[in-house]
């Protein structure tokens, strides 16, 4: 499973953290407008993807991406 953060190109403050077994694919599906949330930031880079082994650890770390304090480390970090 991969934890994936995308920046939106038209609104670079603009990102998004998700979860995917396959981040290219689902980047792909945001930059066609399928996903509702993102349609409007369009288009949208991949900044960095994270795979993990355990299904409850990468959601553990896309929780924490989208936290406050995660939202920081990912803007500093990633």
């Amino acid at each position: 499973m991969f934890v994936y953060t995308l920046q939106s190109l038209n609104n670079p403050d603009r990102f998004y953290v998700g979860l995917t077994d396959d981040p290219h694919r689902r980047l792909d599906e945001h930059n066609e407008g399928t996903t509702t949330h993102t349609r409007k930031y369009r288009p949208w880079i991949l900044t960095s993807y994270h795979w993990f082994a355990d299904e409850t650890k990468a959601r553990a770390f896309e929780s924490y991406l989208k936290s406050g304090s995660g939202r920081a480390f990912a803007r500093k970090h990633l």
